[in-house]
């Protein structure tokens, strides 16, 4: 009797396939999953990034037309206001004029410096129809020969109305090093006769109009003199007078 064949169990052909699609299936989207390139950033164009920046730049622009705006207006307010404030009131700058000189005491000290004290009487003139002068504190008087100073004294602090002329009378006090020298140099003038001297006005003063007190200025001056003699105790003649004033601010 022939052998009988033997038979073998074998998977069924679907499921064999099955597996096999799974594995590859798997193995495909591992492969897949791997070999993807990552996702591309979103950008954005440059159009849109670009709209930001002009709108601050905009705003900026506008905030400096305002402000020079503002500052020409105000500008312009100040001037025209000034203008009519000098129409209406035309500001004059005051004057003074030296009506005498006397000198008390003229002598070395025992260091060589030379000691001088003068009288000097002054009027100072308004000539402001509108406008008063309020003489502030710290006004200096001096007398002055070749650009040494002699003495010095302090204007007084008052009120001066509108066309007013006040009369002053101050008082001058100083000492100079080197006196020797100084004084044998005015003693060689007084032979001449003519013996010039420079009065220095130095004077801090506030504005007033109407009601309104205005910011505080200073009147400078200078009174170049001639005179005959610088003899003590004795009246002293002006032979010549020439004064210049200004303000500032």
């Amino acid at each position: 009797m022939g052998d009988k064949p033997k038979i073998h169990p074998t998977a069924p052909l679907m499921s064999r396939g099955l597996a096999a699609s799974e594995k590859g299936g798997s193995s495909q989207s591992q492969s897949q999953s791997q070999q993807q390139p990552p996702l591309p950033l979103r950008t954005m164009p440059a159009a849109m990034q670009s709209r930001k920046p002009q709108k601050t730049r905009s705003c900026c622009c506008k905030c400096i037309c305002w402000t020079v705006g503002l500052l020409v207006l105000l500008l312009v307010i100040v001037g025209a206001t000034a203008g009519v404030l000098y129409l209406v009131f035309i500001p004059k700058i005051p004057n003074y004029s030296v009506d005498s000189l006397s000198i008390s005491d003229l002598r070395l000290n025992f260091d060589m410096s030379l000691y001088a004290k003068f009288d000097v009487k002054i009027t100072a003139n308004n000539p402001n129809k509108k406008i008063g002068i309020y003489y502030e504190k710290g006004g200096l008087l001096s007398v002055w020969y070749s650009n040494t100073k002699l003495c010095a004294g302090s204007i007084p602090k008052f009120y001066q109305g509108h066309r007013n002329m006040t009369k002053l009378d101050v008082s001058l006090t100083g000492q100079t090093q080197y006196g020797n020298t100084l004084l044998r140099a005015l003693q060689e003038q007084q032979q001449t006769g003519r013996i010039p001297l420079d009065l220095k006005v130095d004077a801090p003063v506030s504005i007033k109009l109407g009601r309104l007190k205005l910011r505080k200025v200073t009147i400078l001056g200078d009174c170049l003199l001639v005179v005959d003699s610088l003899s003590t105790n004795n009246l002293i003649s002006i032979k010549a007078s020439n004064c210049k004033f200004k303000l500032e601010l």
